[in-house]
């Protein structure tokens, strides 16, 4: 039985179970927005070379490849809400150590790509598990809503309050945005353990291989949802090739300090709270399909301008537009996938859709230090933006036959 809905003669309401993991969502954002803000800060004190920045951000990222399809299969076969609450707690202890070692001064560019990639892993069992437990306990109808409220309070707290107070923090002394999201991960673990216990049928599990093994399957005889990971995969290696160099494009190229980085990024969010607030709107009234074409063209457009900065006013706008876009994809995206992949496979379908979708963004922060390292700073957005141009043209008939047929 979903504990989806409180039944009145009003409109359906969400339960108090998805405002408790709401609240959690909420308190663990702020953190990981002032870690977001903090680690580029502390990555330039250490080094000055975009190929060395984007090792840090490669290693965050890595675990996506490395470690989904494992942890999706997990997913199907553990409890949810223990996953959650357990990778939480094992991240603020990431967290609390390298705030210790950033407070010394024994922090280098090494050490914080390893804890990068300790905290990629954890985060890739919370996200898979946070988004498999929705439908749970969450109505069909109110998926988009549901997933519009996760999304605000994201944007809210990665990237409109976290950033100025990480930032901020930062300049106070080193390791105190560091040590306000060790709190956050343990306060959001606190939480997530007195979600309810859904309970399972207890089934015969196959082994993890051949568990992995079905999810690959699924998609793959999925065409939206298959031609959705690929379309996934292209935009996040994009935006990572243009987006691992922005606080260097922000403080060397238009001389921002780091006050001035947190606001920029918190620009940023205000795009993605509005894209929160209103995508569930906007794909009532126009349909998914166009909202998906219109937040994936648009896309394309900000980054050759976001490359083309004259000012960080400029620069702060687009990012804006930047953040509603992506909110909208993904309020649209997930929601799909949330009403098409049965339940008991949501898991394993999510891992290998991450996968495709999020595998290549160490690829693309890499590439995106090259770039910078050889043609400039302001090079990787333009880039970025017409690969993701070229590979939507390309994609553009298949999305539209498989989105009309289902």
């Amino acid at each position: 039985m979903r504990q989806d809905m409180t039944q009145t003669d009003a409109e359906p309401r969400l339960s108090p179970v998805y405002w408790r993991l709401w609240w959690a969502t909420g308190i663990n954002t702020v953190g990981d927005g002032a870690f977001a803000a903090a680690v580029p800060l502390l990555a330039v004190t250490i080094t000055r070379d975009p190929r060395l920045v984007s090792v840090v951000s490669a290693a965050t990222y890595l675990p996506w490849l490395l470690l989904s399809l494992p942890a999706g299969a997990l997913v199907d076969r553990y409890d949810r809400v223990g996953l959650m609450w357990r990778s939480q707690a094992i991240q603020a202890v990431i967290v609390s150590v390298i705030a210790v070692l950033a407070a010394f001064g024994h922090i280098g560019i090494p050490v914080l790509a390893i804890m990068a990639f300790g905290l990629g892993a954890c985060e890739i069992v919370f996200a898979n598990a946070a988004q498999a437990i929705l439908p749970d306990i969450v109505a069909d109808p109110l998926l988009h809503r549901a997933n519009g409220h996760q999304q605000t309070i994201t944007a809210i707290g990665y990237q409109f309050l976290g950033p100025p107070i990480g930032s901020l923090l930062f300049a106070v002394a080193v390791a105190l945005p560091f040590g306000m999201d060790a709190g956050s991960f343990a306060l959001s673990a606190a939480l997530l353990a007195t979600l309810p216990r859904r309970r399972r049928r207890r089934i015969e599990h196959p082994p993890m291989r051949m568990a992995i093994a079905d999810g690959l399957r699924w998609l793959a005889r999925h065409r939206l949802l298959r031609t959705l990971a690929v379309l996934l995969g292209v935009n996040t290696f994009c935006g990572q090739l243009g987006n691992v160099t922005l606080v260097l494009l922000a403080t060397r190229t238009l001389h921002l300090d780091a006050r001035g980085y947190g606001l920029l990024l918190a620009g940023a969010a205000i795009g993605s709270l509005l894209g929160g607030l209103v995508s569930a709107r906007v794909v009532n009234r126009v349909g998914a399909l166009p909202a998906l074409l219109t937040a994936l063209a648009t896309n394309v457009v900000v980054f050759v301008g976001i490359g083309l900065s004259p000012n960080a006013i400029v620069l702060g706008a687009l990012l804006a537009v930047n953040g509603f876009v992506i909110t909208l994809w993904s309020i649209v995206t997930v929601s799909l996938r949330q009403q098409i992949v049965p339940s008991e496979m949501l898991g394993r379908v999510n891992s290998v859709y991450k996968m495709l979708g999020w595998g290549l963004i160490p690829l693309g922060a890499l590439t995106g230090g090259l770039v910078a390292h050889a043609f400039g700073l302001r090079a990787p957005y333009p880039v970025a933006g017409v690969l993701r141009g070229i590979v939507l043209l390309v994609a553009m008939p298949v999305l539209i036959r498989a989105m009309r047929d289902r």
